[in-house]
C-alpha cells in the first residue's frame, strides 16, 4: 500500500511562489510508472497539472502552468515536489499528489491508483 502526504500549501499573493511536497511511503518512486500533481477548484473538474513518467524519463505539464511550474523528485527522500512560480488567482485549488504503478496516460486521473489527501493553495489578487 502506498501513502502520499502533501504539504506546502497556503495563501500567497498574485505573482508569488510556493513549493508543494509529496512524501511517499510504502513503495519507492523507482517502482512507480507515473508520479503527478492534479488540482481541483470549487465547482470544477479535477485538472492535470504536471507529471513525471519514469520510463522513459519525461516530464509533462498542463497548458495553464507551462513555464511557471516545475515538477521534480528527490528519490533518496522518496518525495515529489511542485515548484509554483508567478502564481495567479486562477491557480487557487486543492492540489493532489498522485502515483500510478501501471502504464497509462500521464495526464489522465484514471492512470493513477494512489492519491494524497490534498493541500489547499489560495492565490489572492
Amino acid at each position: 500500500q502506498v501513502q502520499l502526504v502533501e504539504s506546502g500549501g497556503g495563501l500567497v499573493q498574485t505573482g508569488g511562489s510556493l513549493r508543494l511536497s509529496c512524501a511517499a511511503s510504502g513503495r519507492t518512486f523507482s517502482s512507480m510508472y507515473n508520479m503527478g500533481w492534479f488540482r481541483q477548484a470549487p465547482g470544477k473538474e479535477r485538472e492535470f497539472v504536471a507529471a513525471i513518467r519514469r520510463l522513459p524519463a519525461m516530464t509533462f505539464y498542463g497548458d495553464s502552468v507551462k513555464g511557471r511550474f516545475t515538477i521534480y523528485s528527490d528519490n533518496a527522500k522518496n518525495t515529489l515536489y511542485l515548484q509554483m512560480n508567478t502564481l495567479k488567482p486562477e491557480d487557487t485549488a486543492v492540489y493532489y499528489c498522485a502515483a500510478g504503478t501501471q502504464i497509462g496516460s500521464t495526464s489522465e486521473a484514471s492512470s493513477y491508483n494512489y492519491w494524497g489527501q490534498g493541500t489547499q493553495v489560495t492565490v489572492s489578487s
